[in-house]
């Protein structure tokens, strides 16, 4: 390893530890009331996970000069969304599932009702640490607008309603496509525009990024349906083999394995090309769409 793959790593885990510490101080304190409610967010928000999202910010931010303290905010907030969205997506009424990050999901581990009200209190809390965060006002709403969009009908909740209505049924090539760049890439791309945006990025700059970001949202998804089929549950520290046993549309479904894998090799090529202009300041992020790629879980 040369030293400045080194640099990017020791960079990456200070930013995994910098944002969990920002997670932890942003949570209620689960000794007080409602504590079954408080406990249950603690839960959900702690038990590990990439931290991909956060990462993301704290990684686009420093590619466009922005400073830690003012990063903290959107990568939590976007921590927060996602992580509501895992809370609801394993509900009985949705993907049904029992463990989440290698532990019982919060509906297993309190009850459903907690559960809901988990992900909606976390999904409010989001936006109340964007509003009290730094930077100016402008800077501050810019953000809501990114992370408001990529969550609702035009982003993630459009998403996972079509995910829901194809269910049993297999999906042409281009619907699965836009499927999942509402439900997994919007969210994603959020992640990268709130830290080029607090790094004052200019259009141009936003562009080039957005790309990266799309090309990001869709190699980790291809790569989450390969390991869907190739991990085990411990793995994964989710229920493997869920899709198949759904009948849902994934692309080694549509397209095998060995295609699935050939699309990855060319969106890791389209991310480079759109991050070449950036230099040496993009190399986190460079980490990052390479861990999306080659990750085992």
């Amino acid at each position: 390893m040369n030293a400045e793959t080194q640099n990017t790593r020791e960079r990456l885990d200070h930013w995994r530890n910098r944002v969990d510490a920002a997670l932890l101080a942003s949570l209620p304190d689960p000794s007080q009331e409602p504590t079954r409610l408080h406990r249950a967010m603690h839960h959900a928000l702690l038990a590990g996970g990439k931290r991909l999202r956060p990462l993301l910010v704290y990684a686009a931010g420093h590619t466009c000069g922005a400073t830690e303290d003012v990063l903290d905010a959107p990568a939590v907030a976007i921590e927060l969304v996602h992580t509501y969205s895992l809370v609801h997506d394993d509900l009985p009424a949705m993907d049904d599932d029992d463990l989440r990050r290698g532990q019982p999901t919060v509906h297993v581990a309190f009850d459903e009702a907690t559960a809901i009200l988990t992900g909606d209190a976390l999904l409010t809390l989001a936006f109340a640490v964007l509003a009290g965060g730094p930077g100016s006002a402008e800077t501050r709403l810019a953000w809501v607008d990114a992370l408001a969009e990529s969550a609702g009908v035009v982003g993630m909740c459009g998403g996972q309603a079509l995910d829901i209505a194809a269910t049993g049924s297999q999906q042409p090539l281009e619907a699965l496509n836009r499927m999942h760049a509402l439900k997994t890439g919007a969210l994603i791309r959020a992640a990268v525009r709130m830290g080029a945006i607090a790094g004052g990025a200019d259009s141009h700059r936003l562009a080039r990024l957005d790309d990266f970001a799309d090309a990001l949202g869709l190699a980790f998804q291809i790569r989450d349906d390969i390991l869907d089929v190739e991990a085990s549950s411990e793995q994964l520290g989710k229920t493997a083999g869920k899709d198949a046993a759904q009948n849902k549309s994934t692309y080694p479904a549509l397209l095998g394995l060995d295609q699935s894998r050939h699309w990855l090799d060319r969106l890791a090529e389209r991310m480079s090309q759109a991050l070449t202009p950036f230099g040496p300041d993009a190399d986190p992020l460079r980490a990052l769409a390479r861990l999306a790629i080659e990750r085992g879980h």
